[in-house]
């Protein structure tokens, strides 16, 4: 602990320990949280009490005897407390949930184009309590819910700044709390994606998240001193709300106008776009048909590719850590992603396998999830 640690902080900060190592397992007993930890017994029992006192912790049998008397086993209610999790796209909006795994127990995903009005958010909030209601989830038991959108979230302004994607500018967060049927927190689509991979992948460190879907985004999660606590991962955010717009950055100054209206931006190449407008928009059927032998569509894959290793380059030499491929074409690129790292051990002046990229796992509405599990972890951060 830091110096400037009193009792109650390090009170606080004991206890969270032993709550996440409980929910971090299928079930424990005392004397491994203990070890586990470099815990006092008597410091686990007390904070173990509380927990079981508070309902999100309970007794679910013993370990067999080692000889001596059978030890206790405990594990976390994962149902205490569920949170909601939705994304907005210009044609869609997707919906999941969440209870302490940080894990995706449901989802859906309705087509619904974007309209800043009224009616849609009415519709929108409709869909999610038609979506709680489906799924049976407990009321009381929401924390509540978070929205991911394809723009700059401005918390300290409180507005979404800019959002190419739905076509708005400077709209008031308050603007569309009022028609949520929970409370709401708003954030970026990559950082949310980004939250999620962390938590299905139970990534450790630095992270770069690079989304390729219809517009290529980025996010960052970088390690930095919390207090007492030591090294702690967390979005980097920058000074304006608008970090990691990666798909800004310029890998072919001689090209393509970009929607911003610099020329050659990485979006212009690599977004989902470049591949789906082969086949009127369908991406599954890109790869799909790229598979069973379309010599076209693995060309134009190839030069996708190519790009792609230029803009990964770059990242991995700005910032020395692993690179995460998200979005809807990261969805498809598990199979693909050895190539990926040849290309990227051909240019490491390092020396590196080209291991540190890889392709993302959170695959199925990660934005979504993500949101949820901003949610839940604002919660799981003050047991």
């Amino acid at each position: 602990m830091g110096p400037g640690t009193n009792n109650l902080q390090v009170r606080k900060i004991n206890r969270n320990r032993v709550f996440r190592y409980i929910n971090s397992v299928e079930k424990t007993s005392m004397p491994e949280i203990a070890s586990a930890l470099r815990m006092s017994t008597p410091t686990v029992l007390g904070v173990v009490k509380e927990l079981l006192k508070e309902g999100i912790v309970e007794e679910v049998g013993e370990f067999g005897s080692t000889g001596g008397r059978k030890a206790k086993a405990y594990a976390a209610r994962k149902d205490t407390r569920y949170s909601i999790g939705v994304d907005l796209t210009k044609n869609h909006v997707g919906i999941t949930y969440t209870d302490f795994t940080q894990q995706a127990k449901c989802h859906e995903r309705v087509y619904k184009p974007f309209e800043d009005t009224a009616d849609y958010f009415r519709e929108v909030a409709e869909l999610i309590r038609k979506f709680v209601e489906e799924n049976q989830i407990d009321q009381d038991k929401i924390l509540g819910m978070a929205m991911s959108v394809p723009g700059i979230v401005d918390e300290e302004q409180g507005m979404i700044t800019a959002s190419h994607a739905l076509g708005i500018h400077g709209v008031p967060l308050d603007k569309w709390k009022d028609y949520l049927p929970y409370p709401c927190k708003f954030i970026n689509d990559a950082n949310a994606a980004a939250i999620a991979e962390c938590a299905v992948s139970d990534i450790q460190g630095n992270m770069l998240y690079l989304l390729l879907s219809n517009t290529v985004g980025g996010a960052a999660r970088m390690q930095t001193l919390n207090g007492g606590e030591g090294l702690k991962p967390r979005l980097y955010l920058g000074d304006n709300w608008r970090s990691c717009e990666f798909g800004h950055m310029v890998i072919r100054p001689e090209g393509n106008r970009c929607y911003c209206g610099k020329i050659g931006c990485l979006d212009t190449y690599c977004s989902a776009l470049r591949l789906a407008e082969q086949t009127e928009g369908n991406l599954e059927r890109f790869f799909v048909e790229m598979e069973e032998g379309n010599e076209k569509y693995r060309r134009i894959f190839a030069k996708y590719l190519d790009d792609l290793t230029i803009a990964v380059d770059n990242l991995r030499m700005q910032f020395d850590c692993r690179v995460i491929l998200g979005g809807y074409v990261g969805c498809y690129l598990e199979p693909y992603i050895h190539v990926l790292q040849e290309k990227m051990r051909e240019r490491d002046i390092f020396g590196s396998s080209g291991d540190y990229v890889m392709a993302c796992r959170s695959r199925k509405e990660a934005s979504a999830l993500g949101g949820a599990v901003l949610v839940m972890e604002e919660y799981l951060e003050s047991v």
